[in-house]
């Protein structure tokens, strides 16, 4: 249950802390596992709970937050759960306007068109008093949770929310926002260095609130090259990692793993190997042991089962597993979808999947 008389500190005692141990290259038992969207659309209690509700509405509850979190974790074994909330958060905390539009998705009323819009953004944000909610849902998840398992919170990259800005939701081809980059490249850097500093006080707001890892997610990677990923992503994902580690030592936080997400980003995994992260997450574009030579052996993997993978019978699933387990190796690795789940999935293939990483992993290790 999900009561909001709690105070932040004096949280419960940790139970199963593997999925912790594989981010920091710990020895494990077996390969924990978690989802990416677990707490999503494919369980008919989180359609339950959402039904009458505005999705921004529902971030901005705590309780609504804690209730969607907790959902996964009573019917699967996973080992984390991950806050619910939206990347898009930070945008409206810049004073931007976002709303779900059924059908199409995450909508921006006002995009951003010229360069004389970035005059409309605060320029300085309270992280508290714009991303409170964000903070109160995690701390009251991480007393609901009991210390079942840890609480990831998140953000999305700079470059990534960049893009749905000035596109105004999703795109295929990304070309609003990428021209920007070709012919505003000084205020491109502007708005991704706000957002950056934005992204920087959120992610260490999350670990004073309760958080026990941080995933980026750079979600839109895939529409950059090599070049413009290294001039108008890498060094802003490079920075957060580096600005939130010396600021949770500053302020005698826990240095908590992070996770770096750039999905369809390959060309970039040997940059984003030394861009300061304990993990680097996979999308099922790429080959377990390609992604690990590149990567090297100091750093965790995690990934990358294609997502579709679940509409297989439940004994293929298990087989798919049971392959992508030998390719990673069970230590110095998470398992995880290469995406998020969808919401047509079905809740007996996700509880299928997770049973398979522990059995496989578990033998594997025995023998």
């Amino acid at each position: 249950t999900c009561s909001l008389l709690r105070s932040p500190k004096g949280f419960p005692k940790l139970k199963n802390d593997t999925f912790l141990r594989a981010a920091r290259g710990e020895e494990t038992e077996h390969t924990p596992v978690w989802c990416m969207r677990q707490a999503g659309r494919y369980l008919p209690e989180f359609r339950e709970t959402r039904a009458s509700q505005d999705f921004f509405a529902t971030c901005r509850s705590p309780k609504l937050c804690c209730e969607l979190t907790l959902q996964p974790l009573r019917r699967f074994p996973l080992d984390a759960a991950i806050i619910f909330s939206d990347i898009l958060v930070v945008p409206q905390a810049l004073g931007m306007e976002v709303v779900m539009v059924p059908g199409k998705g995450p909508t921006f009323t006002e995009p951003l068109k010229e360069v004389e819009d970035l005059l409309k953004l605060r320029q300085k944000v309270d992280v508290t008093a714009e991303l409170g909610y964000v903070f109160q849902a995690i701390t009251l998840t991480r007393h609901s949770l009991e210390g079942k398992v840890p609480l990831i919170g998140f953000s999305g990259a700079p470059w990534t929310l960049m893009s749905y800005m000035i596109e105004g939701g999703g795109s295929t081809t990304m070309a609003k926002a990428k021209s920007w980059l070709y012919r505003h490249p000084e205020a491109s850097h502007r708005l991704l260095r706000l957002l950056a500093d934005v992204i920087i006080d959120y992610l260490v707001g999350q670990v004073a609130a309760g958080a026990q890892a941080l995933q980026v997610f750079e979600s839109h990677a895939g529409h950059l090259g090599p070049e413009l990923f290294q001039d108008f992503a890498l060094p802003y994902i490079r920075d957060i990692a580096q600005a939130v580690k010396s600021k949770l030592k500053e302020e005698a936080l826990p240095l908590v793993p992070m996770i770096i997400f750039a999905k369809d980003a390959h060309y970039a995994l040997r940059d984003l190997a030394h861009a300061g992260y304990e993990v680097v997450g996979l999308d099922w574009t790429i080959r377990p042991q390609e992604a690990r030579a590149q990567i090297g052996k100091d750093v965790t993997l995690q990934g990358n089962l294609d997502p579709c993978a679940l509409y297989a019978p439940k004994e293929k699933i298990g087989e798919l597993v049971k392959k992508m387990l030998e390719s990673f190796g069970t230590q110095r690795y998470i398992a995880n979808l290469g995406h998020g789940l969808y919401p047509d999935m079905n809740p007996e293939h996700v509880g299928a999947f997770v049973e398979a990483v522990h059995a496989h992993s578990r033998h594997i290790n025995k023998h």
